[in-house]
């Protein structure tokens, strides 16, 4: 294959033909020895000189047999729209700034109503109410499990905080003197419980020792409605009604002075209630505003800066990262009352949940990271498969595991 004489033969050869020259004898004679030097009097371009050889044996079917993938093209995920069930939660306070429902270790659900606090076994669908509050001290404020899944906090409206066994039915403790109002917020680092109040002040309460306060965190000047600790339990997350987001560290707490936070973060417009720090990266939050912001926003803690801000063109409640892929469920008030499930970090929506008919305040997950539970201003409490099952427990699992709650029609 001669591509410099294919070339000439279509562009320069042509040009004698189009615009004929008369030449000398000799110049002809000297053209068709060159012509014939040079091997130009051939007809076809693309020109063999012998045929490929025949091949000797044929060859096996099995060098035929398609090319296979080296990662197979996972399936896509179904995601349920409706509840898996619904419960009536009767008495709920419809209040954004409360966190009223949670999860515990030992896969048991507490949801406050009213003055009450009740327990379901997801396991087996019993029904228990652990106590109920006289009307000074309530109603029920704010609820959390200890990492134990048996003792659980509780915040209440005039300002204390009372730690129960839940397996004893018995109250260990009231702990007095760290707020002047209702406790809205709680979450757990190993022993530390940290208690969030209307007065705007963080406590943090060694719950082994006779004086339980052992540092407070000052930042906020309105009431502390989101906290959350990182995995490592070194960082605390706090969003207050006054739209900041305080982020500090333990190793600047003193008992001494007031704490210094690590970043003051004032992107948001309203109130920051829903926290959720990333299981696979640690170092990310992402943070909710309520209804005047409407926004999901997602925080590099290094630096304190803002990665990402995403509109949601709702009031955000609560945020749940999937343990097990990269997506976040955001709930949602007015004025859809959604769950809203999202790719990370694409922020797609990959489904809308839209069975509550009142903004969603609380959302929870339980342990195994599958199933989720939501609490609405609609009085029932409604559980989602909305992240599925891991691959490795779904392999593992004979059968499908009983649904949770599988005998319980109603909270009371």
């Amino acid at each position: 294959m001669d591509f410099d004489y294919a070339h000439y033969m279509l562009t320069e050869a042509k040009k004698g033909k189009e615009n004929p020259v008369k030449c000398s004898p000799s110049s002809e004679a000297y053209k068709n020895l060159l012509a014939e030097t040079f091997n130009m009097n051939r007809t076809r371009i693309l020109a063999f000189k012998n045929k490929p050889p025949t091949p000797t044996e044929a060859l096996p079917s099995a060098c035929f047999s398609p090319v296979q993938q080296s990662k197979p093209v996972k399936p896509r995920r179904y995601i349920r729209q409706t509840a898996e069930r619904t419960l009536d939660a009767p008495d709920i306070i419809d209040d954004f700034y409360l966190n009223l429902l949670d999860w515990g270790s030992s896969n048991v659900i507490a949801i406050a109503l009213g003055s009450t606090v009740y327990l379901w076994n997801a396991m087996d669908g019993n029904t228990s109410e652990l106590f109920t509050v006289d009307d000074e001290s309530g109603p029920v404020t704010s609820v959390k499990w200890a990492p134990d899944g048996r003792h659980i906090s509780v915040g209440l409206n005039n300002a204390e905080v009372q730690l129960w066994d839940s397996t004893a039915e018995k109250l260990l403790r009231t702990i007095r003197g760290g707020h002047q109002s209702r406790v809205g917020a709680l979450d757990w680092n190993k022993h530390i419980l940290t208690t969030g109040g209307m007065d705007g002040r963080i406590v943090n309460n060694d719950v082994r020792i006779r004086s339980p306060i052992v540092e407070t965190y000052s930042g906020h000047h309105q009431e502390v409605c989101g906290l959350k600790w990182s995995a490592s339990g070194q960082q605390l997350a706090s969003g207050g009604n006054d739209n900041l987001l305080h982020i500090w560290d333990r190793s600047m707490a003193s008992t001494n002075a007031l704490t210094q936070y690590l970043h003051r973060l004032e992107d948001h417009t309203a109130a920051v209630k829903a926290l959720a720090w990333c299981p696979f990266q640690a170092n990310l939050l992402a943070s909710g505003g309520g209804g005047g912001d409407m926004c999901i926003k997602f925080w590099n803690m290094h630096t304190g800066s803002c990665l990402n801000s995403v509109d949601t063109g709702s009031q955000v409640c609560a945020l749940l990262w999937n343990k097990n892929e990269r997506e976040l469920l955001s709930s949602h008030g007015f004025t859809q009352n959604q769950l809203t499930l999202w790719k990370y970090p694409s922020m797609v929506k990959m489904a809308d949940l839209t069975s509550h008919t009142s903004r969603v305040l609380f959302m929870v997950q339980s342990p195994d990271g599958c199933t989720v539970a939501s609490a609405a201003g609609d009085e029932t409490l409604r559980l989602w498969n909305v992240f599925g099952r891991p691959e490795v427990a779904a392999k593992a699992a004979p059968k499908a595991s009983p649904e949770p709650f599988a005998h319980v029609s109603r909270i009371r």
